[in-house]
């Protein structure tokens, strides 16, 4: 076991940045307000999402080099994209994180401090552990987390069903009206993750091989990818399930004050598994959400730094570091001023999300099936149908959507 868990990185990270928001504010909001009538929802969007996703550490493995740098060989013009894309968005993730993390710090430690402080606080924690630690704290760090939720989880869960006598409806549900239809798409948008972060995990299939030493091979590489993967399905299932068996048609809403959704979202797990147990649950709620802030800060300066340099063909001596203190400081400015919605803040992050995929899809499928990639890494005729159906899929909703507004 000790070994096997060495040897996982990558996909584990994915994991950490993925079940956060997504999971313990989205997924548990649909299955309060829909029931399990979404559960068509997460699982259309995980299947469309996959190949996509899994062509970051595909790349990575085959190429010894990122995503960043195929969107380059793809031509310039790509990369710029990615660049603008990027840095247009990232600000507004590491916000919807923070906030989140923030309201259940307050509701962990009882310190009754401002939102904003606990913004800084968390921020400044985040900064101090990557500068200190850097991707081998972080690769540790995310195996404890993931465990530790997913076991809490899955005990909650069992209770809650044995706890409703009631019989549940399966029945499925398509959203209507605007209110509704940009909820399905925010839902969507992060569900497992955005999109970029397939950029993200080529990077830290790197990261994790620089610290290892071992070669790259496509059964280790996937492996470790789709346990990741498919954990983040199996958890995303359980907290719709978790907002429908406690929450579904009792007429309670959920906040969209963090500190107060932090409070619900805690007596989801005590009113089935005992007041006994709150502490218990509100530190794996925050260790969730810490180390998906820990790592959407890694990230998104790691890849704005790698294609800075590509853009410019040239190396900064403190690129990352800048790139981070930049997205540190956005972050505490912006949730100045938007820190009392936080349900508004997750939703603005998560539909640019959503738009912004097919980008990511249409570029990551090119890479993967061009000459850029050597034949034995290429995908499947089967991943290559789904493939063309996740970018079909994709850019329907996309257009719906916007149709809808």
């Amino acid at each position: 076991m000790k070994k096997l868990l060495q040897s996982l990185g990558p996909g584990l990270l994915f994991a950490g940045a993925a079940i956060g928001v997504s999971h313990l504010v989205q997924s548990t909001r649909a299955g309060a307000d829909f029931g399990f009538g979404l559960l068509w929802a997460l699982l259309l969007v995980n299947l469309f999402k996959y190949p996509f996703f899994q062509y970051g550490p595909r790349y990575a493995a085959a190429t010894g080099e990122s995503l960043i740098d195929g969107y380059k060989k793809l031509g310039k013009g790509i990369l710029i994209a990615y660049y603008v894309l990027t840095f247009a968005t990232m600000f507004t993730i590491q916000a919807a994180v923070t906030i989140v993390t923030a309201g259940l710090a307050a509701n962990l430690f009882g310190i009754a401090l401002s939102p904003t402080v606990w913004t800084i606080i968390i921020t400044i924690i985040c900064l101090s552990i990557l500068m200190i630690g850097k991707y081998k704290f972080l690769d540790n760090f995310i195996k404890i987390i993931i465990i530790t939720l997913t076991l809490s989880t899955i005990i909650a869960v069992v209770i809650a069903v044995f706890n409703i006598g009631t019989p549940q409806s399966f029945a499925q549900t398509f959203p209507q009206g605007s209110l509704e239809i940009a909820f399905l798409i925010a839902f969507l948008g992060w569900m497992p993750a955005p999109l970029d972060i397939s950029a993200w995990h080529s990077l830290w299939a790197l990261e994790k091989q620089k610290n290892t030493k071992d070669d790259f091979n496509m059964k280790k590489t996937m492996f470790d990818f789709n346990l990741g993967y498919i954990g983040t399905v199996f958890l995303g299932v359980c907290f719709i399930s978790l907002g429908a068996l406690v929450m579904f048609g009792s007429g309670e809403q959920f906040s969209s004050a963090a500190g107060k959704f932090a409070q619900q979202l805690i007596h989801l797990y005590t009113e089935n598994l005992g007041e006994a147990t709150s502490i218990f649950v509100a530190i794996a709620a925050f260790t969730t959400m810490f180390s998906t802030t820990l790592t959407t800060l890694d990230a998104s300066p790691r890849a704005m730094a790698r294609s800075t340099e590509l853009i410019f063909d040239k190396t900064y001596k403190y690129n990352y570091l800048s790139w981070i203190l930049l997205l540190a400081a956005g972050t505490i400015i912006i949730l100045s001023f938007f820190i009392s919605n936080m349900i508004t803040m997750v939703k603005i992050a998560t539909i640019l999300s959503f738009l912004t995929a097919p980008f990511y899809a249409i570029a990551n499928f090119m890479l993967i099936s061009s000459k850029h990639t050597p034949q034995q890494w290429r995908p499947s005729k089967a991943m290559k149908i789904l493939s063309y159906l996740g970018i079909i899929f994709l850019i329907g909703f996309s257009i719906w959507y916007l149709m809808n507004l």
